[in-house]
Formats: structure tokens, sequence, C-alpha cells
């Protein structure tokens, strides 16, 4: 796919301003950890339950009338899926999503109440965006990819303008370190452009940790054959796209891994501490703090990127 722009500072503005006029502000969380006052953005809490139609409604508004009657193809394992399907149905749109065969229920039958149409693929032998291609050139659509697309980016990084006017009126400091979970890296990339003196850290599962290496290196570098199982379905990313490393890099972004037990005691510390259902994915940015691979800091923002558990699993994590 060739890509005609770059994300900026000005496009997340504009698609703070669109948002702003559809949505109010995700809550934003103060807790004390270490003895610090760490805010903690919940786009948990967001309608479809995760940060992506930030992304979405700024990518598909963007659109014309011919564009939008021919709808938009979509690939993801279930978040930027529903993202889509709420941004397509609010405009009327037809939309068409790729996930794989073994994404969560939960995902799945959502995308679907929101009235996409959903094309399974096995995410061991088949390429998603292979598959989405070839569908959004039959069909004359729009092909929406979750991170690689600077419109996709901009509205990502609205959650970093509606953070920092909370964390002001909070009377907290202006946003300093802002640690975020990372699969591909569009609500990482996002929010560097919105918050241009804050740093970076972007947080990944182990195994699936591609853009730590990768801003490492110095170039991009994929996951490695046969990764580990994870349950960070959200963030299971096999290669990061030049559009999110080139912002990040520039941004001299830190990258750090967490292991699946401390993801779950991430999840668990949400629920139990702070009241809220976080899934693997979007409890990451929190794992790193717990963890201690990050230092609570004052004007420190973590975000929560997802909240839509499978309960099955659910229940075992919370029950451990």
């Amino acid at each position: 796919m060739t890509i005609l722009r770059q994300p900026t500072a000005a496009g997340v503005r504009d698609a703070a301003e669109k948002i702003a006029r559809i949505l109010p502000p995700s809550p934003l969380f103060v807790h004390e950890i270490n003895g610090v006052s760490v805010a903690f953005k919940a786009e948990s809490l967001q309608p479809v339950g995760a940060f992506k139609l930030r992304g979405a409604w700024h990518r598909l508004t963007a659109l014309d009338e011919a564009q939008r009657a021919r709808g938009v193809v979509a690939f993801s394992s279930g978040n930027h899926a529903q993202g889509i399907a709420w941004a397509a149905r609010r405009l009327a749109m037809p939309a068409t999503i790729v996930m794989p065969a073994d994404a969560p229920r939960v995902k799945r039958e959502a995308t679907l109440a929101l009235g996409a149409e959903v094309v399974d693929y096995d995410r061991a032998t088949q390429s998603r965006e292979s598959i989405a291609a070839r569908l959004a050139e039959a069909r004359g659509a729009t092909l929406v990819p979750s991170f690689d697309d600077p419109w996709v980016i901009e509205g990502q990084g609205s959650a970093g303008i509606e953070a920092a006017a909370q964390m002001r009126a909070a009377g907290l400091p202006a946003p300093a370190h802002v640690v975020v979970p990372c699969g591909g890296g569009g609500l990482a990339a996002g929010l560097a452009l919105a918050l241009r003196d804050a740093r970076i850290s972007v947080v990944e599962p182990e195994g699936w940790d591609d853009m730590r290496r990768s801003l490492e290196a110095g170039w991009i570098e994929p996951v490695g054959p046969n990764p580990p199982p994870t349950a960070c379905d959200a963030l299971q990313t096999p290669r990061v796209s030049p559009l999110t490393f080139e912002v990040l890099a520039r941004r001299d972004a830190r990258g750090i891994s967490v292991s699946e037990a401390e993801i779950a005691a991430a999840q668990r510390f949400a629920a139990e501490r702070m009241r809220l259902v976080v899934e693997p994915g979007g409890a990451v940015a929190l794992a790193a703090l717990l963890a201690r691979k990050v230092t609570a800091e004052p004007g420190m923002l973590v975000i929560l990127s997802g909240g839509n558990v499978d309960m099955a699993a659910y229940a075992r994590v919370l029950a451990a």
C-alpha cells in the first residue's frame, strides 16, 4: 500500500476535535504507585472497549461520499475490528473485517453485532494483509490497516490530547512519561505526536517485542520464528510498520517486554485496586510499572488500552 502522507501533530489535533464532537473523553483515574500519583487513561471504557474507535473515526470521516458508498475492509483480532464496525455503522457504510479464526469469541460477536461482515482466516498459514487487500480491490473498498495508516495513527493520538487536559484539570504535572501498550505501534506513535515533550515507553509481551528490538537495533526487526503463546491477542503483530517505527525512533522511544505472569498480575491489580476490567494486551503498560520495569514518577501517564476480556480466561486469571 502506498502512503501519500505522513501522520502529523496537526492531524492529531484535528482528530481530537472530531472525536470530541461525538464522544466524551474516556475516564482518567489517579492512583498512587510507590508513593507517586500516576494517571491512568482508561481506554478500556470506550464504547467498543478499546481505543481503536479513535483511529477508525478519523480515517472513515476522511473518506468522500463515493468512497464511503464502496465501504471499507480491515483486518484485526478484534479491537480494531470493533472500532471500524462502530464508525462504519455511524456513517452508514459497509464494513468487512478479516479476523483470525481463533479470535476471542467476545470480540467476534461484538463485531458482528455492530453490523460488520467477518471473514475468517488461519493465523498460522494465511496472510490477513493479502486476504484483505484482495477483498478491497475486488469490492473497490478502502483498506484500513490497524496501525499502518497516517489517519489511524493520528486518531489514536487523540487520547493524548484528552489526557493532557484531564491531568491539568486534576492538578497533575503535564505528561512527562507515557507508558503505552504496543502491538503495531499506532497508539504509541499517535501519543508521541500528541505529547511532544513526554518520554515514550512502549510495552509488549515477551516474544512479541519486535518494536523493542527494532528501536534498539535502529531498523525494523520482525517477530522471530515460533513466538511463544501469549494471552495478548491484541498485540500479536508479526512486524511493525515503517510509519510507526519512524515516529517512535525519532522520539527515542524505549521498548520494554513483560511476562505472561506479570500481565496477569496487572489484570488482577486493575480489578482489585482500580475496579477496572482490563484485557491482557491492555494491561501490559500497567504490568511494566508494577514489575518496576519503569519507575513511577510525577507526570507519568499509563494507558489501559482495552477491556475486551474472554470471560472464562479472565475468571482463571482472577482466581490465580
